[in-house]
């Protein structure tokens, strides 16, 4: 499981003129909770870059006055105008607490229907679970090979071992379509058919 580690200075004052003078000097505020304490810090902004800017997921492992904390990203803000990362909430990991997490899908190997001129498409790149820390996993693998042409994976067709799907399982995340190649040669050989007879 891959983790990042992020040094945090503690915030005293958290009123928005020091949180203004914070985001000036390059820092941005955070705040931890979901364990015993709520931990009010900053940190410097490109400390965030390789958690933020990435479709990963990973542990923050964040240490403020010589206290680490594992923790997961649960929430961003971003400056509307500026488009700066504003603030960070993160949710502390207790490991007899289930938490919710969004993880990423990891599709594997290549659809029959693909091989047959179809086109793969992904409808979701992650799904939102329920677990325990000690569950949590970078990615969850969804094989890929028997989809077939018009065929859908739906979400209640993923196997996630220890922890519990919260997206509707009707739901597609990938599925084989027909491409304009495929659908003109298919109409060209029911003509040449019918012109046989």
């Amino acid at each position: 499981m891959k983790s990042i580690k992020i040094e945090g200075t503690k915030r005293s004052d958290l009123g928005k003129k020091a949180t203004r003078q914070a985001r000036s000097e390059g820092q941005v505020p955070c705040v931890i909770y979901g364990g015993n304490e709520t931990v009010h810090f900053t940190a410097p902004v490109m400390g965030f870059r390789h958690l933020v800017y990435t479709p990963d997921f990973q542990i923050a492992e964040i240490s403020v006055d010589g206290k680490t904390y594992r923790t997961i990203m649960k929430d961003l803000q971003f400056d509307v105008v500026t488009d700066d990362l504003n603030h960070i909430d993160f949710l502390e990991l207790v490991e007899d607490k289930k938490i919710i997490a969004n993880l990423p899908l990891k599709f594997t190997g290549q659809p029959e229907g693909v091989k047959a001129g179809g086109r793969l498409e992904i409808k979701a790149k992650t799904l939102k679970v329920r677990t325990y820390p000690k569950f949590l996993r970078e990615s969850i693998e969804v094989p890929i090979d028997s989809l077939q042409i018009g065929g859908n994976l739906r979400v209640e067709d993923v196997v996630a071992t220890d922890m519990e799907v919260m997206n509707s399982p009707r739901i597609p995340i990938a599925s084989v379509v027909t491409t304009r190649a495929l659908r003109q040669a298919e109409t060209e050989e029911a003509k040449a058919a019918s012109g046989k007879k």
